[in-house]
């Protein structure tokens, strides 16, 4: 394993920047997730790394090795795509065999490896079997032990489930996961599911527009959001935000009728209009009457969603443990937990401490 380091890397398509002096270390062994919209950059920055894009300017090195105009195939990466790119006509066996094959890696070596692999991900069933006649998940393991057997320094992994359905999604999670665990490898996961980089990363890279908007550790993004993007793109459902001013030194919620917010924030002169932001779970019923109507409720079981609406139409999502809030049910009063509000500066979008 090894690890893999950014130094101002930026990639153009013609005159169009894509990826904007982006600068980051992955250690060796960290489960590392590029994480972010459609179109932001993550799997472009991955591509560069497994050496499929040309790098504009700046370095790409893994372990002490400059590999910014290497060969793809020299740079010590194995890659698993979103499509599981089986060859139909081969067994489970022949599939992953095929790529040590080719580079006339010893028969017994190849059986021994291909072995090992096939213990790791329970495929030893299916070995003689034709991708036709396995499941998605299962064509998804062929493809990632095709990535094992090359012994490579870093995995690469690109969006590889999102072709999954949802119960399948979360059963490969966990496998992932206790791949890293077994292998110690360097892993990079793109995805755009802030779900499957909370529940899987050591370390998430936030992207948006070529650009890293913050680096850390799940709870770390999740308790300590850099700006508003980052702090609405992770966690799920995503953070409520609403408009606020200051007055006489706190912050009055329009929407929420004017409810007086203390914060902790050194916070500009009054009349300054400034976005508070709050998390589903971060709101309490409260006795006391402060109605907001109510459009749609969600039961998951053991928790609920509740949609609401506040007064002035901006709309807010709480989250219920316990005793559910009953469908049919017009309003609810609603209190804040004002320990855990966070205020976001509206120009800049940045956390205001």
């Amino acid at each position: 394993m090894s690890s893999v380091s950014l130094i101002n890397v930026t990639k153009n398509y013609d005159d169009i920047r894509v990826i904007h002096g982006v600068d980051l270390h992955i250690e060796a062994g960290d489960f590392c997730v590029f994480v972010g919209p459609s179109g932001c950059g993550k799997s472009t920055l991955l591509r560069m790394i497994a050496g499929l894009e040309d790098t504009t300017s700046g370095n790409i090195k893994i372990g002490n090795r400059d590999v910014t105009t290497t060969d793809p195939s020299e740079r010590g990466v194995a890659m698993v795509f979103q499509t599981y790119a089986l060859y139909p006509h081969m067994t489970v066996r022949e599939n992953m065999s095929f790529g040590l094959k080719m580079n006339k890696v010893p028969k017994l070596e190849i059986i021994k490896k291909v072995d090992h692999a096939s213990n790791i991900l329970q495929l030893n069933p299916y070995l003689d079997r034709k991708p036709r006649a396995l499941s998605g998940g299962q064509r998804q393991r062929v493809a990632i032990g095709r990535a094992i057997v090359r012994g490579p320094e870093v995995f690469l992994f690109d969006e590889p489930l999102s072709n999954l359905d949802a119960e399948l999604r979360v059963e490969m999670r966990v496998e992932l996961a206790h791949l890293h665990k077994e292998l110690g490898a360097t892993m990079i996961y793109v995805t755009h599911d802030q779900v499957e980089a909370m529940t899987m990363a050591d370390k998430i890279v936030v992207l948006r527009a070529g650009k890293v908007e913050q680096v850390g550790s799940p709870l770390e993004l999740y308790n300590n959001p850099i700006n508003k993007f980052v702090a609405g793109f992770i966690g799920s459902p995503g953070m409520n935000f609403l408009g606020a001013v200051v007055e006489d030194g706190q912050l009055k919620v329009p929407g929420l009728n004017n409810i007086a917010v203390p914060s902790s924030a050194a916070l500009p002169a009054d009349g300054t209009k400034l976005v508070v932001g709050i998390r589903p779970q971060h709101f309490v019923q409260s006795e006391h009457p402060n109605p907001f109507k109510v459009d749609i409720v969600e039961h998951l079981g053991g928790v609920s969603y509740v949609h609401l609406q506040t007064s002035t139409g901006e709309k807010l999502i709480i989250e219920q443990r316990g005793s559910a809030l009953e469908r049919g049910v017009e309003t609810i009063n609603l209190a804040l937990d004002i320990d855990n509000v966070m205020v976001f500066d509206t120009q800049t979008e940045l956390r205001i401490r």
